[in-house]
C-alpha cells in the first residue's frame, strides 16, 4: 500500500466549497503524482469551513456540528473521483444532545466506516463537552485490517494494542495539537506504539497559527510515518517525515510481509512477547 499522510495547513477558506477544493487538490496530488492508494489528514481539519470573522468557540462548534454531514458527503465524492481511500480528518458530530469526535474511512466507492475519538482532552471536555465515542475498531480494506486512534486516543497504549490484536497493520493517527509538546506527545506515542506492536503508525496534524478562530488558533506538528525499530527498518524507525509545522504531504511504500518478518525473526519480538495480561506489581521494603 502506497500511504499519503497530509499534515493540514489552517485555512481562512470559511466555506465548504473552500476547503473541498483544496482536500481535492491534495487528493489529485497524491494520486496523480504518487500513485497512492490511501490518503488521510489530521483531526478537525474539516473545521475550519466553520470559523467566522472572529473567534467564537461556542459558534464554531455549532457551525461545525451544523455542516459536518455536507462535508462528509463532499469527502465521499472526493474518493469516489479518484479512487482512493480516503480518511477527511474528524467531524464534531451531533447525534441528538451528544457530541462526539469522529473520523470516518472512506472507501474509493463511497462506502463509509467511522471511529470515534474514546478519551477526550481537557480542552474537548471541560470546553467543548465533547463526549467519548465507541471502543476501537478495526477496518476491513483492500490492504488488510487498519486501524484509527484520533490523537489523544494514541497515548494509551491498551487501546492500540486491542486493534493490533484484532489484525490491525496500520493505525492511521489524525492529530491537532495547539504547543509544541502537545505535538510530541503524540510523535512519542506514534513510535512508541509502531515500537512495541512492530507495527506501522502515521500521524497527519493541523499546523498553522489561525487568530481568527478560537478553536484552532494554534496548530503545530508534522506529518510522519513510523515502523518498528529492528532489522530492515530505519535505525529510529521513522519511514517519512515533514518538516516541522510545513503543511502537505509526506508518502511511504507500506507492505505488511515485512511485520510479519520481523515479528518472527526480529532483534527482539515486542509483539510476541506482549504480556496478555498486567503482571500483578509487588511492594517490596529493603530488608
Amino acid at each position: 500500500m502506497k500511504l499519503g499522510a497530509l499534515a493540514w495547513q489552517v485555512d481562512r477558506g470559511q466555506s465548504l466549497e473552500a476547503w473541498a477544493d483544496r482536500l481535492d487538490q491534495a487528493v489529485a496530488e497524491a494520486v496523480e503524482e504518487e500513485d497512492v492508494d490511501l490518503v488521510f489528514t489530521a483531526e478537525y481539519a474539516p473545521m475550519e469551513a466553520a470559523l467566522g470573522e472572529e473567534p467564537d468557540l461556542a459558534g464554531e462548534l455549532a457551525r461545525a456540528c451544523a455542516s459536518a454531514p455536507e462535508a462528509l458527503q463532499i469527502a465521499r465524492a472526493i474518493a469516489e473521483w479518484h479512487g482512493v481511500w480516503l480518511l477527511p480528518g474528524s467531524f464534531p458530530w451531533r447525534e441528538g444532545g451528544i457530541i462526539r469526535n469522529r473520523a470516518p474511512l472512506i472507501a474509493p466507492d463511497g462506502r463509509v466506516a467511522w471511529q470515534d475519538k474514546h478519551v477526550m482532552t481537557r480542552f474537548e471536555a471541560e470546553h467543548w463537552g465533547i463526549s467519548p465515542g465507541a471502543p476501537p475498531a478495526v477496518f476491513d480494506t483492500d490492504f488488510g485490517r487498519i486501524g484509527i486512534a484520533i490523537c489523544f486516543d494514541l497515548e494509551f497504549p491498551q487501546l492500540v494494542r486491542a486493534q493490533v490484536e484484532a489484525g490491525a497493520w496500520l493505525i492511521l493517527a489524525p492529530c491537532c495539537t495547539d504547543t509544541p509538546r502537545g505535538f510530541n506527545r503524540v510523535r512519542i506515542a506514534a513510535a512508541a506504539r509502531a515500537m512495541e506492536n512492530q507495527c506501522f503508525v502515521a500521524i497527519a496534524p493541523t499546523v498553522g497559527a489561525a487568530p481568527w478562530s478560537a478553536s484552532l488558533d494554534k496548530n503545530h506538528g508534522q506529518a510522519a510515518i513510523f515502523g518498528p525499530v529492528d532489522h530492515g527498518f530505519p535505525v529510529d524507525g521513522v519511514l517519512a517525515a515533514g518538516a516541522m509545522d510545513a503543511p502537505g504531504l509526506v508518502y511511504a511504500k507500506l507492505d505488511p510481509a515485512r511485520l510479519d518478518a520481523v515479528r518472527r525473526n526480529g532483534a527482539v519480538r515486542n509483539h510476541l512477547a506482549w504480556p496478555p495480561t498486567p503482571p500483578p506489581c509487588r511492594v517490596e521494603r529493603p530488608a
